[in-house]
């Protein structure tokens, strides 16, 4: 055959579907009965398929690991052609908060059947199996060996087989060791967009509790700055938060240790410090003779009373109009302000995407092939490269797999 794609992802179905439309003999080889698992559970199932981002340049801006590597893939296959490619595939799109792209229907499982679609009308051969190791022969890739003994010969091969993120779909480093066997250098591999896991115990009490439109600050303490900020969802867990927020802040972290990260929540961030504590000095004059853990229902959600009356070490049962002007400031001070204390990210099975990967200074980014193994191509998460929240991983993959697929030239 032509081409042997290895891994039935996002990347892997844009390359071979992109190969076997240039008339290219093509197989794509998953582990999984099913393609694109990872893809039909994104977005909560609804699959934010791309970010409406028209300059290369903010593309590329949110893209921190090696984004100007991407600048080939992108400018050959950029965020409208992703749109225009899943439109022509008869799955109409919508552009959501922050340019984030979705299907009409919120249904990612459109976005996998005209994945699927695009390599059965292109004639794909698909194939189950687990690639284990590669053939290489006279210093050129010339197919792969999966781990139950069978060989399946190709002129050449394209690994995108994913990180390891979401193991449960398939994505448990196998691209890695393939990529190893050809002599590529793997950087450290380590979990993005992750929910962490934070120093104090009352988050504990707040489990479940989820927050709309709080804005969170990520300072640095090591470099005594503030790295990112935004405003939108967040959610309190057992071992700490996660939600979009929280999850894009993780991967402006990029050197983990223990107390190095502190979040600020500001719980309303449309109200000054001047406001707030006007909006409080009203509902304290409303309820004068309930007390202040009654008052506070009108402010705060019902988890977060008394987690707020025992931080601030406010008495909740004293009557609200006792409650004194000191006593209301340390009440602001606190919503405006609620700090806590990073100690880690969450394992990497349970982050959205890998950080780290095939050395990219090894990969030839107008094409996607090895420098170091003629016919051996990478695309997708298997690489050294990770975006932000927002649609643009998923970008990267069918950019990359694009780029793969149509750099193959029929020998």
């Amino acid at each position: 055959m032509d081409v042997l794609v290895i891994g039935g992802g996002a990347a892997g179905l844009m390359a071979a579907g992109t190969a076997a439309k240039k008339g290219l003999k093509v197989t794509l080889l998953e582990r999984n009965d099913k393609l694109a698992r990872k893809v039909a559970i994104t977005g909560k199932g609804r699959c934010n398929v791309t970010n409406d981002c028209p300059l290369l340049n903010d593309l590329i801006a949110n893209i921190p690991v090696n984004g100007r590597f991407l600048f080939g893939a992108f400018s050959r296959f950029d965020t409208a052609d992703t749109m225009d490619f899943f439109e022509e595939l008869g799955v109409p799109l919508k552009i959501e908060r922050g340019n984030r792209v979705f299907p009409v229907s919120d249904k990612a499982l459109d976005i996998v059947d005209a994945l699927n679609k695009y390599i059965t009308i292109n004639g794909v051969t698909r194939k189950q199996g687990r690639a284990q190791e590669l053939i290489i022969e006279d210093g050129k890739v010339a197919g792969c060996i999966t781990e139950d003994g069978k060989k399946y010969f190709a002129d050449n091969v394209i690994v995108a087989t994913g990180g390891l993120s979401y193991p449960k779909t398939g994505s448990t480093g196998d691209g890695y060791e393939l990529a190893k066997q050809a002599g590529h250098k793997i950087t450290d591999l380590k979990p993005s967009l992750v929910p962490l896991e934070c120093h104090e115990g009352w988050c504990t009490e707040a489990q479940g509790l989820s927050l709309r439109n709080v804005k969170i600050t990520v300072e640095d303490t090591v470099k005594h700055r503030d790295i990112y900020e935004d405003m939108g969802e967040m959610i309190f867990t057992h071992y700490g938060i996660s939600g979009p927020m929280v999850l894009s802040a993780s991967s402006h972290m990029r050197s983990m240790e223990k107390g190095r990260y502190k979040i600020h929540i500001d719980f309303k961030p449309a109200l000054t410090y001047e406001q707030l504590d006007k909006r409080i000095q009203r509902d304290l004059l409303e309820c004068s003779n309930k007390n202040l853990y009654n008052t506070l229902s009108l402010l705060l959600p019902r988890k977060m009373i008394p987690i707020t009356v025992k931080l601030t070490k406010l008495n909740g049962n004293l009557k609200s109009n006792q409650v004194t002007k000191e006593m209301r400031s340390e009440l602001v001070d606190f919503l405006k302000d609620i700090t806590l204390t990073v100690t880690d990210f969450r394992p990497i099975d349970e982050a959205v995407i890998t950080s780290g990967g095939v050395d990219i200074s090894e990969i030839n980014p107008k094409t996607m092939e090895s420098k170091l193994l003629k016919g051996l191509y990478f695309a997708g998460e298997v690489l050294d490269v990770d975006a932000y929240t927002g649609g643009f991983n998923l970008q990267i993959a069918f950019s990359t797999g694009h780029l793969a697929g149509d750099s193959i030239e029929k020998i």
